[in-house]
């Protein structure tokens, strides 16, 4: 780990972390890609970085910034860094925050999240964030030992439902539940968000699709000017 865990926290307590991920197939998915959006994020004010695999983790080594890593493997239930070895592989890469699905379910490796987060450690000296989807989750993560607890999975995991932007009501539940850092993540679309989460006590706020995903970014506009087509 670059930082420290104190220093890490110092600097992402009330700032912006930038999510840069294309899904496979997308013409921006390659890791060169991703790692000079990160870094134009970084000089438009990025305090941390969020990138999913491993390719781009290493790619974005330079990157002057903490940097949030992941590895999705598969499309439905726990993908995100789903087992050890996915989270140890994201360690090695260079991530100095391992994020992983922080949920109640079962595991592909059948270790729990709490022997996961153990093992990791006595691999590597990294912070683990917990992608949570509930308050529930948010709580066992806490007591698994995650460092920070996300709202990444808020809406995909079938205990609440998908908002149109971001769940405020989760991050303040968590907030007046647990004692670990927040990071409010999932739907933030606007400057206005981001600021509504940090007032609902999210401690970082991360921001993927409206900065880094130009095809639903244009989709927002096209759709607009159709809608006003066909109203008018």
């Amino acid at each position: 780990m670059r930082y420290s865990a104190t220093e890490i926290l110092n600097r992402l307590e009330g700032r912006l972390i930038v999510s840069c991920q294309a899904y496979p197939g997308e013409p921006m998915r390659d890791s060169r890609t991703m790692a000079q959006i990160a870094r134009a994020a970084v000089a438009g004010g990025a305090a941390g970085i969020r990138l999913q695999g491993l390719d781009d983790i290493r790619e974005a080594a330079d990157l002057e910034v903490p940097v949030v890593g992941l590895w999705k493997d598969g499309h439905d239930g726990v993908f995100i860094t789903p087992t050890f070895e996915h989270a140890l592989a994201v360690a090695e890469a260079g991530a100095d925050i391992v994020a992983l699905d922080g949920t109640r379910r079962p595991r592909p490796d059948g270790l729990s999240l709490a022997d996961t987060i153990a093992r990791l450690r006595a691999a590597h000296d990294v912070l683990v964030m917990a992608d949570c989807g509930s308050l529930d989750d948010a709580i066992a993560a806490e007591a698994a030992g995650a460092d920070i607890l996300g709202t990444t999975l808020s809406g995909y995991t079938g205990e609440r439902p998908k908002t149109a932007g971001p769940d405020l009501e989760l991050v303040e539940r968590i907030s007046a539940r647990c004692s670990r850092p927040i990071v409010a993540e999932g739907r933030i679309h606007a400057p206005a968000d981001a600021v509504a989460a940090r007032r609902a006590g999210a401690f970082g706020v991360c921001v993927g699709t409206a900065i880094t995903h130009p095809s639903t970014i244009t989709s927002w506009f096209a759709d607009a000017l159709a809608d006003a087509g066909a109203a008018g």
